[in-house]
């Protein structure tokens, strides 16, 4: 009798827990169902690919339709680790996101700095900078190759018609290849990164700047102790975004050189992409999804490596200041 009275009393307790539940449910069925497409297409075309990519980084397979994937353990792993063309494509990679991030984030925040300004024309001008932010990157490279072709690009015309150079540069050979690469990225990020920028500006106390051009600080005083630790939080993010995104580029570089000449240019991003899709039309190299695979986990981790060694070092950062 005393355990079923126990029982009793615990079903008693029980019910009005699951009734608030349900209830809970029945008040955001709303907000579930707003939510469940984003759910969806998470789940579909993000979750779902990676989980995919992470199995066959187990097996040799060429592709659909190709023979049946081969269980190979390892290997794909090791021979990653084994290959120099994707360590090069790793160096590769570190300087172009290096490149790019030393070069666009200042140039952004100047402009910002400059375009913050309550003005007719700024907002003109803002909407002018943003422009190259919202053409595919595919095009934009073309549009490039087109100007930097060696034979006739317009830039070497004007060089050379201007007497600046004695003969045409070949601006995507292998000794300029990369910095041409980072010239362009940075034209086309600049936009993007001045906007985050003058949001930033935007949030900063008027109060706090007018007290300090009252104490009588100067316009580099007042950037250098009021303006950039007050965007501190703002600043780590445009950071952090502006690391993954120059990791991950790839469509701007497969257009401009495709990674050559002799793999200068090749990224990690593009090198495992090479494994799935032809890069270009003569491209050696043949499809191999699990190798594929395996190249691109490795420079997932090695991103995300970078990334958490970011972030720690911009949390001792902001115990510093």
């Amino acid at each position: 009798m005393k355990v079923i009275s126990e029982k009793k009393e615990r079903q008693a307790v029980l019910k009005p827990s699951s009734a608030r539940r349900w209830q809970h449910i029945k008040d955001n069925l709303i907000t579930y169902a707003m939510f469940a497409p984003n759910l969806i297409m998470f789940l579909a075309f993000s979750l779902y690919p990676v989980l995919w990519t992470l199995k066959y980084v187990f097996y040799r397979y060429s592709g659909f339709g190709a023979t049946q994937p081969v269980f190979v353990g390892l290997s794909n792993l090791i021979r990653v680790f084994q290959d120099q063309v994707f360590w090069k494509a790793v160096r590769n990679t570190f300087v172009y996101a290096g490149g790019k991030v030393l070069i666009v984030l200042p140039i952004s925040f100047l402009l910002a700095v400059i375009l913050n300004k309550q003005r007719r024309v700024n907002g003109t001008l803002q909407s002018l900078v943003f422009t190259p932010t919202i053409m595919s990157s595919a095009v934009m490279g073309l549009v490039f190759y087109l100007l930097f072709n060696v034979y006739n690009g317009q830039i070497n015309k004007i060089l050379t018609g201007t007497g600046l150079v004695s003969q045409n540069i070949n601006w995507l050979g292998k000794e300029n290849a990369m910095k041409t690469l980072i010239l362009v990225a940075v034209w086309g990020a600049i936009g993007n990164y001045m906007v985050y920028f003058i949001a930033g500006l935007q949030q900063i106390s008027k109060e706090a700047l007018e007290s300090a051009c009252l104490d009588g600080a100067n316009p580099l005083q007042t950037m250098w102790h009021i303006t950039l630790p007050m965007m501190g939080p703002v600043l780590k993010t445009i950071l952090m975004l502006a690391i993954t995104a120059a990791f991950s580029d790839m469509n701007s570089v497969m257009v401009l050189t495709e990674g050559g000449p002799v793999n200068s240019t090749m990224t990690m991003a593009l090198y495992g992409y090479s494994f799935f899709f032809s890069v270009s039309e003569s491209s050696t190299i043949t499809p191999q999804y699990g190798y594929g695979a395996a190249v691109s986990f490795v420079s997932a981790c090695i991103a995300g490596i970078v990334t958490v060694v970011y972030l720690k070092l911009a949390a001792r950062l902001d115990d510093i200041y």
